[in-house]
């Protein structure tokens, strides 16, 4: 399987799992399978399948950063693309746009809205964030920095530094850069990865991660942003969010090696999914509960209590970097509303 067909099964699988999870956003499991008997939804339907907010600020994200590509072939692409001087201001602006936009209208997080308005103003972004939200909008759109190719970046740990640089100009508590990291890492182990899935060994590697990660905090992306926090330092400040994004993923591991009846709600053993650790974790247990089964992993993100569009969205992440495209069924991706913005996306992305 080549690498091209795992980016575009991952942000398409995306795509497909906001979709679905949208349709049933804020319903109870029993009102989920009354509503989409017998399973939950299980296919986008219509002529057009409409995505909510993940999507779309995934779209203004990759737009940010294609801009920046962009602009540095135009000077022939001297020096290194991404600096955070050249992110900040397309951030910045496409973040801005999406807020203003007239889609703009799939319940959008007031985090990410609050945020957006503050970057309006003549601030430094440290200062737009709201500092103690650690939401799923900071992780749920961090896909496109997982697809980007390595010889965009000037070292390959720049590539998790700016996860948690876009999740910084929203939300501002250290859980939701490092979940937002953390996510991005795990996209990227599972575009890389050939061989059969283990689900223990998989958690091992995001366990060694974290250990290698915990005491160090981005000060050429990040700033002074700990300063605005409760912490008397910055090392202290990202351990907080490590220590957090450590204690859900031992819940993912029990999960995968305890027997639960089939029916448990994913949300009931790692979180509804409103936080951005959460519904990283969610989304990657139904994953690891269906490895072998693309479409079973789905619907077990959708058919949950919690920030349904969310859990899936990053399920069919996970899955379609995993598996590829060819997982999904070949309907669907002309369904999906933006379609030919993602073609366009990921054609640029190569």
């Amino acid at each position: 399987m080549n690498f091209a067909d795992k980016m575009n099964g991952c942000f398409y699988g995306a795509a497909f799992g906001d979709a679905l999870g949208g349709l049933v956003e804020f319903s109870t499991v029993e009102n989920i399978l009354n509503n989409y008997p017998p399973n939950g939804p299980e296919n986008l339907e219509g002529e057009i399948a409409y995505v909510t907010d993940d999507t779309q600020m995934s779209l203004a994200l990759a737009d940010a950063m294609l801009s920046v590509i962009q602009q540095n072939n135009k000077r022939n692409g001297n020096g290194t693309t991404f600096t955070p001087q050249r992110l900040e201001s397309s951030i910045r602006k496409h973040f801005i746009e999406w807020s203003h936009s007239p889609d703009n209208t799939r319940a959008p997080g007031m985090t990410c809205l609050k945020a957006c308005a503050n970057l309006e103003q003549p601030i430094a972004w440290q200062q737009a964030t709201i500092q103690e939200s650690k939401g799923c909008g900071a992780n749920m759109r961090v896909t496109p920095i997982a697809l980007i190719p390595d010889k965009y970046f000037k070292i390959p740990s720049d590539r998790y530094a700016i996860a948690q640089y876009q999740a910084g100009f929203t939300h501002g508590h250290p859980t939701a850069l490092v979940a937002s990291d953390l996510t991005c890492f795990t996209m990227q182990t599972l575009l890389n990865t050939d061989a059969p899935l283990n689900p223990t060994a998989l958690l091992a590697t995001l366990n060694d991660y974290i250990n290698t990660q915990k005491n160090h905090y981005h000060y050429d992306w990040l700033g002074n942003l700990w300063q605005r926090s409760y912490t008397s330092s910055a090392k202290d400040y990202i351990a907080r969010g490590w220590q957090e994004c450590e204690a859900i993923l031992e819940k993912v591991k029990t999960a995968i090696t305890k027997p639960y009846p089939s029916n448990t709600d994913p949300c009931e053993l790692t979180g509804e999914g409103w936080v951005a650790e959460e519904a990283f974790a969610t989304g990657l247990l139904c994953f690891l509960l269906y490895p072998e089964q693309p479409l079973n992993a789905l619907n077990r993100a959708v058919v949950t209590r919690g920030d349904s569009d969310s859990i899936a969205c990053l399920t069919g992440a996970f899955v379609g970097a995993y598996h590829g495209a060819n997982v999904w069924p070949q309907d669907w991706f002309h369904k999906i509303e933006y379609h030919e913005k993602i073609e366009m996306i990921l054609k640029a992305m190569v």
